[in-house]
């Protein structure tokens, strides 16, 4: 998901750029380069050194907008590689387009338009399931990349086995059980040559075991895995180590994180380049490692004990700060991503700030369900449309004896009365709903963003909490983190941290309340689901601001407000303006409070949030007797009316702080 990565390999490689070279070197490198090639492309410069992130801080090129900086990039990059292919047949090659960016598919889609008028040959590689426009182009061809025919399989073993007659059994058994899939065919050959299956050396090997007695594992991952496992241990250890750095591998970082020595580790990657787990890709600029393949890369991984992985990722946070200690903008969604595996959360979240970029936004329909679905009412604000609707459809399930649809309508319900305010009833449905998800049904989704069980769990948190039940609120918010974290579900995750982080900062505990919340704000980022960042990073920045940290809470407040904003997400808008009136007032910064509290108050009575609605008229009366000069009158009457509102519902802690600021 890093903006231009592939690109920036390739202007790399092109301008010669090592990872040594600090920002005056690329400046120096790029500009010479680009000049030499044509001095008619001066203009290019700048875009291309804001591409590699080596530009002057104070760079007029910075202050541009961003789509006219991404435009301006993209037809650098083009220019540059056009002029070269005037110069010299230019070969270009793009890999893996199926992990491709949006700004690096942009450039490609520009590229193939001008590929028929230059001496250039783009190529390219993806799975099945990457698409894209080019099919109707003349110019363009697709060569499909299938399994080995029987013969070229045959063909394919001759020279790793040899012509041994013995051997014809053991190729035809190969051939059935993998079929034809090459890398499945070269680990199978390996893994035999390791157990002693085959003996002698590498084209003229003969059986060294009874025929009949030949297991041929069912999976390239479980041949893989046992050769892993063969291993001496301290090259296990390494290649370990290496898998979780990434599939490519840079000496320098190889070196500052293997804990190994020097000589010490080359003797251990020979040994593993001979085992033909990995290769030397790179010596110039600078010496790179590579993974054979991304699969086994996949399986080495997955080798790891979680808290063995965790250290790792911790220890390559290091690494990475220490070995491009002058270049780290280059590398901060590399050190996000570590952090975030390594559990190093403010570390995570601090790189995580730094790399201006979120994922495009998924359809809004695929999460929440159709225009007209309870679960997009309820996004929308429809509140009272989406209880009609979410009852509606809950008898139809259940005089179907549908389960899946009694559950998902069920909880719908809930999360509707929970945003009108009407708590003992979204409890009561909620409490319903956890009751159906058995221990063995907590894994399933039913067609859900999230797992039910998590979810129902979280807002039957938040109406036990507005009611006082803290304790019995607090017991399944941490089950549902418990359940997102056994099933391995960002997504529900997610919605667990923000659960159970906003029932801590409510209680005072905020330097926990923080921790879940930032580690929330990070999964978020790292699974791409942008829209769930309201969600996670409006508490977080009301426990900033509860914690003190004024300033940073409001930033992170206005940030959430506007991507909610941006994404039409109504419901519990009117609480996310009140936690930032409650963040200016706690700054110090009254006139900020009543606007923002008069704002929360009016989109709280539009969409009848009655309980979001106390909270901003709780809060516009503290800004009332606050003011300068002090408004006592008014601010009692905010302060009645959201006596009032709270008593009503049954918000117990809200009429307890109330109760002891009113006469």
């Amino acid at each position: 998901a890093t903006p231009y990565l592939p690109l920036v390999d390739l202007l790399k490689g092109y301008f010669k750029i090592a990872d040594s070279d600090d920002t005056r070197a690329i400046r120096a490198k790029v500009t010479g380069n680009v000049l030499t090639l044509d001095e008619a492309l001066k203009d290019s410069i700048s875009p291309l050194l804001w591409v590699l992130e080596a530009l002057p801080p104070e760079h007029e090129f910075l202050a541009l907008e961003a789509t006219v900086r991404r435009e301006s990039a993209l037809e650098a990059v083009k220019r540059v590689l056009l002029r070269e292919s005037r110069s010299q047949p230019l070969l270009l090659v793009f890999e893996d387009l199926h992990w491709i960016d949006a700004e690096t598919q942009a450039l490609l889609d520009s590229l193939i338009e001008s590929v028929p008028n230059a001496s250039a040959l783009l190529a390219v590689n993806y799975r099945p399931e990457y698409s894209h426009g080019w099919g109707n182009k003349t110019y363009y061809r697709q060569l499909r990349v299938d399994p080995l025919a029987a013969e070229s399989a045959e063909a394919l073993l001759e020279p790793l086995l040899g012509d041994d007659p013995g051997l014809h059994p053991l190729r035809r058994q190969l051939i059935e059980r993998t079929e034809g899939n090459p890398l499945f065919l070269e680990e199978s050959v390996r893994s035999l040559v390791e157990t002693r299956v085959l003996v002698g050396e590498r084209g003229a090997y003969r059986l060294g075991k009874d025929p009949t007695t030949i297991q041929v594992p069912a999976t390239v991952q479980a041949i893989l895995a046992a050769r892993i496992d063969r291993l001496r241990p301290d090259d296990k250890q390494l290649l370990q180590a290496a898998s979780v750095i990434g599939k490519d591998l840079p000496w320098a970082l190889l070196l500052d994180t293997s804990e190994l020595a020097e000589d010490d580790l080359r003797r251990g990657l020979a040994r593993l380049q001979a085992a033909e787990f990995v290769y030397e890709a790179k010596l110039f600029p600078d010496l790179e490692y590579t993974f054979k393949h991304a699969l086994t890369h996949e399986v080495t991984y997955g080798s790891l004990l979680q808290d063995r992985r965790r250290a790792i990722h911790g220890r390559i946070v290091g690494g990475i700060e220490r070995v491009y200690a002058n270049r780290l903008a280059e590398h901060v969604d590399r050190l996000a991503h570590h952090a975030f595996r390594g559990e190093m959360w403010d570390k995570g979240l601090h790189y995580l700030r730094q790399t201006g970029s979120f994922s495009s936004q998924p359809s809004i329909d695929a999460v929440v369900g159709g225009p007209e679905s309870p679960g997009n009412l309820w996004w929308r604000g429809a509140h009272d449309r989406a209880v009609t609707l979410a009852t509606r459809e809950r008898a139809m399930h259940a005089s179907f004896r549908a389960f899946a649809g009694i559950l998902i309508s069920n909880f719908r319900l809930g999360q509707a009365y929970h945003s009108l305010g009407e708590y003992p009833k979204a409890a009561d449905v909620l409490t319903r709903t956890v009751t159906l998800i058995e221990s063995d049904l907590r894994g399933q989704t039913f067609g859900l963003a999230g797992l039910p069980a998590v979810f129902s769990r979280v807002w039957l948190a938040l109406c036990l909490a507005e009611q006082g039940a803290l304790d019995e609120a607090e017991a399944h918010a941490e089950e549902a983190i418990a359940i997102a974290e056994a099933e391995n579900h960002p997504f529900s995750l997610v919605v667990a941290c923000g659960g159970i982080g906003t029932l801590r900062a409510r209680r005072g505990n905020y330097e926990s309340a923080i921790g879940l919340l930032e580690r929330g704000l990070l999964t978020q980022h790292t699974a791409a689901i942008p829209l769930l960042f309201p969600t996670i990073a409006a508490p977080l920045g009301w426990a900033y601001a509860l914690a003190g940290r004024y300033a940073e809470g409001i930033n992170v407040l206005q940030d959430a407000i506007e991507r909610a904003e941006a994404l039409d997400f109504a419901a519990n808008h009117a609480l996310r303006l009140a936690w930032l009136t409650e963040a200016h007032l706690a700054a110090g910064r009254g006139d900020d409070a009543k606007r923002v509290g008069s704002r929360a108050l009016e989109f709280a009575r539009r969409h009848q949030e009655r309980g979001h609605e106390a909270y901003a008229l709780h809060q516009l009366g503290e800004a009332a007797m606050k003011a300068s000069p002090r408004d006592e009158e008014k601010g009692r009457e905010y302060h009645r009316g959201a006596l009032a509102l709270a008593e009503a519902l049954g918000m117990r802690p809200l009429v307890a702080a109330l109760s002891s600021s009113l006469p």
